[in-house]
């Protein structure tokens, strides 16, 4: 096993009953990385990890149901018990200082979560290398800017890939092809005819991964208020075999 992934959160904008917006622990190469931090994800980390123990969080883009909870998150950090020396890394898209600050200051210092992580706006067309971790990002269409995470370990060659919260395109199929694992956002059972695509259906999820030709397919940012065998069943329509449905505590390792 080179890296495993935790199912945190896989709500879409609001929460499953009990559940929690997106949010994935990734364990690799030593490094405990937080990949978006939704509301309702601070709890359900703690049950998996130490929140002192997390090295760094990776925010896809500046939407509340994938930031919000490190408001909790920072106060912890800041005034909890289990205090740390260093402050965990925070790499967030560019604009993200401007919009924390604006979203802490409506109750708290606005610098609030800037002193409790190092803060870190990312340049989407350079990646990052994370302690053995590497990432690279592709752009994806969504109502603000947004990045498909790609994730491989120094010295491995199977690759995790994050879609975020897209809609429709080609790019996402190049960037995932012949990965080992796509973590895709399937919000929909059917797209709405007069709303921007900026979210997929479980069948337009389920097409990206049978033509990126990927070996396993997990759907995710869905709502418990959906069946589950209807998003099932069109996502195996499209994919051409089994695929996964996202659960709270579910583990991938690749």
């Amino acid at each position: 096993m080179s890296l495993r992934l935790t199912i945190l959160g896989k709500s879409p904008s609001w929460q499953d009953r009990d559940g929690a917006c997106s949010g994935y622990l990734v364990e690799a190469a030593g490094l405990r990385l937080l990949i978006d931090c939704g509301n309702g994800v601070f709890a359900k980390l703690r049950r998996y990890a130490a929140y002192e123990r997390i090295d760094a969080v990776l925010v896809s883009h500046l939407h509340a149901d994938h930031l919000l909870d490190l408001v909790p998150f920072a106060y912890a950090l800041r005034y909890g018990p289990s205090l740390r020396p260093d402050r965990p890394r925070l790499h967030a898209p560019p604009g993200a200082r401007l919009a924390l600050r604006r979203l802490c200051g409506a109750w708290a210092s606005d610098t609030l979560i800037e002193d409790a992580f190092e803060l870190r706006e990312y340049d989407p067309d350079r990646g990052l290398e994370l302690d053995g971790i590497r990432v690279r990002f592709q752009s994806v269409p969504h109502y603000v800017a947004s990045h498909a995470l790609e994730l491989t370990v120094d010295g491995e060659r199977d690759r995790l890939i994050f879609s975020a919260d897209c809609g429709p395109n080609d790019e996402l199929v190049e960037f995932a092809r012949g990965a080992a694992l796509l973590l895709i956002e399937a919000t929909l059972l059917e797209a709405g005819p007069d709303e921007p695509a900026g979210h997929l259906t479980a069948a337009q999820a389920g097409a990206i991964g049978r033509r990126a030709d990927v070996g396993r397919l997990v759907l995710t940012h869905f709502s418990d208020q959906l069946d589950p065998a209807q998003l099932r069943g069109q996502a195996e329509t499209a994919f051409g075999r089994m695929i996964e449905l996202a659960g709270e505590g579910e583990i991938y390792e690749i």
